[in-house]
């Protein structure tokens, strides 16, 4: 079975790399652990924040893979606890960003169970380029020197 692509266009040349990023995008998305949000903190900041309670900095990591913000968490489990009962969830996970082209992470910190990630979109400067187009020659006729 052929796969239909929005980016199958003859008309959109080098966008084969979003289609890939969208499939990441769809993968990510099926689990709804953490729970998180994403706001526009200023023109061009965006704060993403997800809901870790009961995470410390040290089960916390975050990292850059591949235009990719890939969040994790691991809770080290004490076993010198008794519980009667265990409502917190204490699950590893891991959350996933695409990220556009040319967002900066500014800063993450963790305060009241909230992860925080603060981002930057460095302004897009509008381009104007010439491209010389060169003249070429056919001869139709081999130089003069040049057997047939």
């Amino acid at each position: 079975m052929t796969r239909l692509s929005v980016f199958n266009s003859p008309l959109l040349v080098g966008f084969d790399r979003f289609e890939t990023m969208l499939e990441r995008v769809a993968k990510s998305s099926a689990d709804g652990y953490p729970p998180y949000n994403i706001e526009q903190t200023g023109e061009d900041r965006v704060r993403i924040t997800l809901a870790v309670a009961g995470f410390s900095e040290s089960e916390l990591n975050v990292q850059i893979e591949d235009r990719q913000l890939v969040i994790r968490g691991k809770q080290a489990d004490d076993g010198d606890r008794v519980y009667l009962h265990r409502g917190i969830a204490a699950r590893q996970f891991q959350r996933s960003f695409v990220l556009a082209d040319g967002l900066d992470i500014i800063d993450a910190s963790l305060a009241d169970g909230l992860l925080h990630i603060d981002l930057r979109q460095p302004a897009v400067e509008a381009r104007t380029r010439t491209v010389e187009i060169k003249s070429t020659r056919r001869n139709s006729t081999p130089p003069v020197g040049e057997g047939r």
